[in-house]
């Protein structure tokens, strides 16, 4: 059974940074991609970016540029890099790992 444990949400002001980390157990992390997505009310879940487990990345063009993935497999967690943060950024973010999801955590983007 995996186990999703996110950090890292905040609010932040426009342009500002902030890192979100998932931590996975109850698989061999090293061997499957980690995925955020975010949720902001009353839209649609969104793919935001991937990292699989050979180190290739992909990126919805709403980030691109922007914000980046990294993993550590020693340490079974993947990180959320996301900088220049915009208003429109501002959402639930979850990691997905094999068939779990982390508990979400909030990111806000405001002056």
């Amino acid at each position: 059974q995996v186990q999703l444990v996110e950090s890292g949400g905040g609010l932040v002001q426009p342009g500002g940074s902030l890192r979100l980390s998932c931590t996975a157990s109850g698989l061999t992390f090293s061997m499957y991609p980690m995925t955020w997505y975010r949720q902001a009310p009353g839209k649609e879940r969104e793919l935001v970016a991937q990292i699989r487990s050979d180190g290739g990345t992909y990126f919805a063009d709403s980030v691109k540029g922007r914000f980046t993935v990294s993993r550590d497999n020693a340490k079974s967690t993947g990180y959320l890099q996301m900088n220049r943060l915009k208003p429109e950024d501002t959402a639930l973010y979850l990691c997905r790992f094999g068939d779990g999801w982390g508990q979400g955590t909030q990111v806000t983007v405001s002056s």
